[in-house]
């Protein structure tokens, strides 16, 4: 009866006397080196796309989006949305932009207002075509009032969560949707804050 072949020998793979330990260890190890130098060159490349492209680690300076974002958190903003159109900026969306009066700087705010809307406070009170917002709790109101105004086209109104604490298009007017470049999605640090930013 003709057994099954189940390995196949090669002059190759009989290594002379004394070598028998020394070359299938030695390419063992070459090849766990490159595999795991090329594991890591793919894994930087995969960080520098996503952080280049993708998304952003930033961290969050002074109380203007309390009680939403504290101060010194860190989160990540995606920048590949809005750059390629593949969403739309929304009403409630929490952005990051060039501050229109010095683009060095970047801000953090919450869209309230879209092109065409029209803005009004009453008291502190923040109306939308007529309908009124309820982003943030009472303690966090100031008793402010301004517009009624229409958002310009390609313009963005938008206002800290904190709004006593807040410098925002209340102050410095609309926001360029040219300015606008991240939607700030997921806090990563301190780990009990972790989470999708509302």
């Amino acid at each position: 009866m003709q057994e099954n072949e189940t390995s196949v020998s090669t002059p190759e793979s009989q290594p002379a006397a004394g070598e028998q330990a020394v070359k299938p260890q030695h390419r063992a190890g070459l090849w766990s080196a490159i595999s795991w130098v090329r594991d890591l060159a793919f894994s930087i490349l995969i960080a520098v796309v996503l952080i280049v492209f993708i998304y952003q680690p930033v961290k969050v300076e002074g109380t203007s989006m309390l009680p939403t974002l504290s101060d010194q958190e860190r989160i990540f903003i995606n920048k590949f949305t809005y750059r390629f159109g593949l969403e739309d900026i929304r009403r409630g969306d929490t952005v990051v932009f060039w501050w229109p009066l010095d683009p060095t700087k970047s801000y953090i705010k919450r869209v309230i207002g879209l092109p065409g809307d029209t803005v009004r406070i009453d008291d502190g009170q923040v109306y939308i075509n007529g309908v009124h917002e309820d982003f943030v709790p009472a303690q966090f109101r100031d008793h402010s009032s301004w517009g009624p105004r229409v958002v310009p086209p390609n313009d963005y109104f938008v206002l800290g969560d904190h709004r006593s604490s807040s410098s925002d298009s209340r102050t410095w007017d609309w926001v360029p949707r040219r300015n606008i470049y991240g939607k700030a999605v997921f806090v990563y640090w301190p780990l009990d804050k972790m989470g999708r930013v509302q």
